[in-house]
């Protein structure tokens, strides 16, 4: 599985020592000059990017004109296609719609699992398939997932509820061992050690360990019990000197060691 977290401008070159592949957020293109600066000059270097569609930043897609000018401007290895929180009829009718579009040779477009059962997720990705998404995602955060596997630790019901839900397409071969999985954002940094014979599960992006970090939280053995407050949203401009940034090395290179990922050699201060 790769990895990338999401991190505020600040730590923008500094995300080469932790992550496997950039991810980029559009709006922030449009909206920060340094932020497009340093994503146009890694497209012209190649680094693997992942662009998403800056759902979860804005609560709606970012602007559709927008999203295709970034997809055909930056040619991102991988684009996700608007989806739309929870609404699995609302996010087909996306996912049919994008499917329109020529996009850049090396660009794979990634569609989005969403819904309000496990019902609706298992048609939503059947039908994702059928539309010809060589890859799709599943987020995080939806209400339901803490119905699956009830828990008194929300945070944790709900990363259980995922874990379940993945486990159960599997086993059901609604997911096949050749499919192409990436995994949006988490409740707690341990869960996806569960996933670690997947191998369906190619990527993973969450800024998890960054936003901990942010709030002075160390990552243990055993991950964190609780979902951090910091987001990117309220973080994004925060200076250098109010981040500890041994503890983002710390978090990022344990959030490998509790998932049993491979971990980035040779990162300065980390020995």
């Amino acid at each position: 599985m790769k990895v990338s977290h999401e991190v505020p401008r600040c730590l923008l070159t500094a995300q080469r020592e932790f992550n496997d592949y950039l991810y980029c957020l559009p709006h922030l293109l449009d909206k920060d000059e340094e932020y497009k600066k340093f994503f146009i000059e890694a497209s012209f270097n190649g680094d693997y990017i992942v662009m998403d569609n800056s759902l979860h930043e804005l609560g709606e897609a970012y602007d559709h004109q927008r999203l295709l000018h970034w997809v055909n401007e930056l040619q991102p290895d991988e684009f996700i296609v608007p989806d739309v929180w929870m609404d699995k009829s609302k996010t087909l009718v996306n996912a049919k719609f994008w499917k329109q579009y020529k996009y850049p040779e090396k660009t794979t477009i990634v569609a989005v699992v969403q819904g309000q059962s496990l019902p609706e997720a298992i048609e939503c990705y059947s039908i994702l398939k059928d539309l010809g998404y060589k890859k799709i995602a599943f987020s995080y955060g939806a209400d339901w997932y803490a119905n699956l596997v009830p828990n008194e630790n929300k945070d944790l019901a709900k990363a259980l509820g995922r874990i379940y839900t993945i486990g159960f397409l599997r086993k059901n071969n609604i997911i096949s061992s050749t499919d192409r999985i990436h995994l949006l954002g988490c409740s707690v940094p341990q869960e996806f050690g569960w996933y670690k014979n997947a191998s369906y599960i190619e990527s993973i992006d969450t800024s998890n360990p960054i936003m901990a970090s942010i709030e002075g939280l160390k990552y243990t053995e055993q991950g964190l019990t609780f979902k951090p407050k910091a987001n990117m949203n309220d973080s994004y401009n925060i200076d250098f000197e109010n981040i500890d940034y041994k503890i983002i090395l710390h978090n990022t290179q344990m959030f490998r060691k509790i998932n049993g990922l491979a971990y980035i050699q040779n990162i300065p201060g980390t020995n």
